[in-house]
């Protein structure tokens, strides 16, 4: 198996980015296509277990657009093979002083290409 194959993490490393522009503009529908539509997809958020794409809808569709900023430090993308990736980071907000984001998220690729079918949001103090 290759690690990080320069391709694979390109196109992982783009989709990520993608991620983040729809997330803290709250482009909604960027954020559902970009996580696989399946009842076995899990986001663990800071506060609330959602299980299953209709329950990540559901909170997407219902949260404030407000104070979505953050800026990322430390991420890590590693891919294996060509079809599994993992992306982690470190987040801070001007409006959460004191506290570190923590977000991990599990990529796959599909025929449709790479969504997220497992993700972990949490915050700490620093």
């Amino acid at each position: 198996m290759v690690i990080d194959d320069p391709a694979v993490k390109a196109e992982v490393e783009a989709a990520f980015a993608a991620y983040e522009t729809a997330l803290v503009t709250n482009d909604v529908a960027t954020l559902e296509a970009l996580f696989h539509d399946d009842p076995r997809t899990i986001r663990y958020g800071g506060g609330e277990n959602l299980y299953g794409m209709e329950a990540i809808r559901r909170f997407r569709r219902g949260r404030s657009p407000q104070g979505l900023a953050r800026a990322l430090e430390g991420t890590v993308i590693t891919t294996y093979g060509q079809d599994f990736a993992t992306a982690m980071t470190l987040f801070t907000r001007q409006n959460a002083p004191g506290k570190v984001g923590r977000q991990s998220q599990t990529w796959v690729r599909f025929p449709e290409g790479w969504k997220v079918v497992a993700a972990h949001v949490s915050v700490i103090d620093v």
